[in-house]
């Protein structure tokens, strides 16, 4: 797992053919999130903020400040309308850039610079309002996938159904398969058969977005079969039930073992992940390159394993690693062990 997170908000992309040389930040692969405001009126008390400003918005500050920010959902009522290019940049094997687009402006009129957006994307999120009625939405959704796929083909293409927990739960397979089946058809008729779009059922109240998330980010990481493959090699030796590997502070995880397993393995680990990190601020204490710290860990690492192990190599005062482990926590046993890259 790594650490790392910063973000920044940016004009609408820039104009001038000398923009197209991008800073060393913005050279980063890059994950877009879009989607199409539309205004119209919305029922429920969930989104009553939206409501009463008589606004559709289809979510996408909201889960760029859940994932990237830590935001509480319920605190995200209360954001402002997306006027300016939003960029998350997340520090883990790779360094990823995720922009998130404002739905009021048309990046497909011809007066528009497409590659100071599109250059260099690796995939694009569509955030797609389930609740709402996505007519509209889908034929945006098409529109835009039609006229990135000659000029940019290398684009992959995800759509979030989102705000999928505020559909009755016999409902919702019927309301993504009807999505799913829309925009095919739309594709189909436009010429494009098999459109290679994948789709997953998000919400913000609950672990849906970060794996949603997580699927993405992992069609971004070349060495994807490399993990994998050592992962697996790790579960085997050590009889491992599930293996992930997080980045920390967004908890989506680059990559995982590729045993399928029944149940909620990821968010059993991401809420160890945020109970860990929360301890650890309240009772961590500093590791550094004294002596007494090096005794310290020592004799806990005694207490803990039963065994002694070498703590006489130097230890860089920069690098804090974080370890640990649960025995029987709701029938399984979790490790943690935080990497450096």
């Amino acid at each position: 797992m790594s650490r790392g997170e910063d973000g920044e908000q940016a004009d609408d992309g820039p104009q001038d053919p000398d923009s197209k040389k991008l800073a060393p930040i913005e050279r980063k692969p890059r994950l877009l999130l879009m989607g199409l405001k539309r205004y119209a009126k919305i029922t429920g008390v969930r989104y009553l903020v939206e409501a009463n400003e008589d606004k559709c918005r289809s979510g996408k500050s909201s889960i760029s400040n859940v994932v990237f920010r830590k935001m509480p959902p319920q605190d995200t009522l209360f954001l402002p309308t997306t006027t300016a290019i939003l960029k998350e940049s997340m520090h883990t094997f790779m360094d990823f850039q995720v922009w998130d687009l404002p739905g009021q402006i048309d990046y497909l009129d011809p007066n528009f610079d497409p590659d100071s957006i599109f250059g260099g994307v690796g995939a694009m999120v569509w955030v797609l309002d389930a609740v709402d009625n996505y007519m509209e939405p889908i034929g945006r959704l098409t529109e835009t996938i039609l006229h990135l796929q000659d000029s940019y083909p290398f684009i992959k293409f995800t759509v979030f159904i989102h705000k999928i927990d505020s559909i009755a739960d016999d409902s919702r397979e019927d309301v993504i398969r009807d999505i799913m089946q829309r925009i095919t058809d739309d594709l189909y008729d436009a010429g494009l058969e098999n459109p290679p779009i994948n789709y997953y059922g998000t919400s913000i109240y609950d672990h849906s977005i970060f794996e949603g998330f997580s699927r993405v980010m992992q069609g971004l990481v070349p060495q994807l079969p490399i993990f994998e493959n050592l992962l697996n090699t790790i579960k085997d030796r050590c009889h491992f039930e599930k293996l992930y590997l997080y980045d920390v502070y967004s908890k989506v995880y680059i990559a995982s073992d590729t045993t399928p397993i029944a149940g909620s393995a990821y968010e059993l680990g991401s809420d160890f992940i945020d109970l860990i990190v929360d301890l650890s601020e309240v009772h961590g204490w500093h590791r550094g390159n004294t002596q007494d710290s090096k005794m310290k860990a020592q004799q806990i690492y005694i207490e803990e394993c039963g065994f002694e192990a070498d703590f006489t190599q130097p230890v860089d005062p920069e690098v804090q690693l974080a370890e640990s482990q649960v025995i029987n926590f709701k029938g399984h046993h979790l490790y943690l062990r935080e990497i450096n890259v």
